[in-house]
This record gives structure tokens, C-alpha cells and sequence, in this order.
């Protein structure tokens, strides 16, 4: 069994409350199967490309591309992609290629693209961003850690579950992490959530989700030698943080 032993505490910052939660994860795990977004794309694309007579492929957020028809292309990057990804969700031509960015946040975390400008690169180009985006969002539900942590938060995750998830997952429970529950007491055109998933970038390691309008939850991964002091210096951090941007 996952064991979860909690603390709590509380620190205020001008328009944010903030507590937080001492959540150590122990457990001893093994290593299990691991399933990677850009595998998912790949194996899509390989299916599409003799239907589609044209490259195409799938960038990330850094417009790097993970997926594509053209294996050579795959790793290579093109910074000025990153700025138009950066903008919406619409879709843009760029370099001779239609790109239709997608993802469930509001800044997108994927594009893909269709070589060529016309309208049938741009119908191409909406109907593969459509069922990349379904089928990313099917791998999250079954699969992602975020999702699997905030299920776990939240106890929508029987106990007998976890340790199958966590095995699938590869999740290293063995690694203390802190919970800290951030409520946003007065909001404005600021994003919380942009703003501590921006502090906290490394997704392997930290997890960021909403449970209400006011509450963000973030799960921090913590070295050993960190104690209750470290962890009010940081959550007076993120708050103060916070507290500039609103």
C-alpha cells in the first residue's frame, strides 16, 4: 500500500491563501511500461501517410518535431514555428507548410502540420489536429501522471488501483513530495495556473491541476534533505510570486 502521512500549515500573501500538505509517497516500485505521447503521434502518422500523399507530422510546444511521415525530420526544430504556436489555435502557414496547433490548454501544446498552402492541406491538417487531440486526451485519462496524481488527491482512485496505475505509470513513489493547496482569494486577466506551472516547468517531476475556480493544487517532488522550514520558504515564495500578479 501507498502509505500518505499529512501535515498541514498555512501562509497568506496579500490576495492568496496558501497552505500546504506534507504528502511522502512510499512505496517500492518496479520498473513497468511507459507510453509516450510522441509514440502515440508516430504510430498515426505512419497509418497516415500513404493516405495523405504529402509530410506530415506533429511539433511540440518548442516546435520541435516528435512525429512525422519524413523520419528524418524527426528532432529537428524551427524556432520561428514556436512563435506562431505561441499566439492561438487557429491555423497558420509557415514555410510551405499548414500547421493547426491543438491541446487542452489555452496556450496549445502541439501542431500539426501538412506540407503545402491550399484548402485541402488546411482540411488535412484540421481532421489530423481533431484526432491527435482525442487521442491524447484518451492517453491522459489512462495514462498520465498529472491526471493520476490529482485522481489520487482527490480519492477518486480505489487503494487496490494505485499500485497497478503507479506500476504502468513507471511513477517512482519512493520520493517524498509536498502537496501545496493554493486558493486564489480575488482574481483578475492573470492566469494562477500559468503562472506556478511557469515556476515549476519540470512535468516529470512536479504536477500542477485545478480542483476548483480558486484552488490549484501543486504536487512538488522534494530532496531529502528538505525540511518544514525549506517548505514555508517555499510556499511564502509562490505566494509572494502570486501576489505580484494580482
Amino acid at each position: 500500500m501507498l502509505q500518505f502521512v499529512i501535515c498541514s500549515q498555512s501562509s497568506c500573501a496579500a490576495n492568496v491563501k496558501f497552505s500546504f500538505l506534507i504528502h511522502p509517497f512510499i512505496k517500492k516500485l518496479r520498473e513497468g511500461m511507459s507510453i509516450m505521447s510522441n509514440r502515440l503521434f508516430q504510430g498515426l502518422v505512419h497509418q497516415m501517410r500513404d493516405t495523405i500523399d504529402a509530410t506530415i507530422g506533429v511539433v511540440d510546444e518548442t516546435a520541435t518535431i516528435i512525429a512525422c511521415s519524413d523520419l528524418a525530420r524527426v528532432g529537428t526544430t524551427n524556432e520561428f514555428v514556436s512563435l506562431d504556436l505561441s499566439d492561438s489555435h487557429d491555423i497558420f502557414i509557415r514555410d510551405g507548410f499548414t500547421y493547426k496547433p491543438f491541446g487542452s490548454r489555452v496556450k496549445p501544446d502541439y501542431a500539426v502540420f501538412v506540407e503545402g498552402v491550399d484548402d485541402a492541406a488546411s482540411k488535412y491538417a484540421s481532421i489530423l489536429a481533431i484526432t491527435l487531440s482525442n487521442i491524447k486526451q484518451y492517453y491522459d485519462e489512462k495514462y498520465d501522471r498529472n491526471n493520476f496524481i490529482k485522481n489520487v488527491i482527490l480519492d477518486n482512485v480505489l487503494p487496490g488501483d494505485i499500485v497497478i496505475k503507479a506500476r504502468e505509470l513507471h511513477f517512482n513513489a519512493e520520493i517524498s513530495r509536498a502537496v501545496f493547496l493554493i486558493r486564489i482569494v480575488s482574481a483578475n486577466d492573470i492566469s494562477a495556473y500559468d503562472v506556478i506551472q511557469n515556476l515549476f516547468p519540470d512535468k516529470n517531476k512536479d504536477f500542477v491541476f485545478n480542483i476548483t475556480e480558486t484552488d490549484i493544487v501543486l504536487v512538488k517532488e522534494l530532496k531529502s534533505s528538505l525540511d518544514s522550514k525549506d517548505l514555508e520558504k517555499l510556499a511564502r515564495s509562490i505566494a509572494d510570486t502570486l501576489s505580484g500578479e494580482f
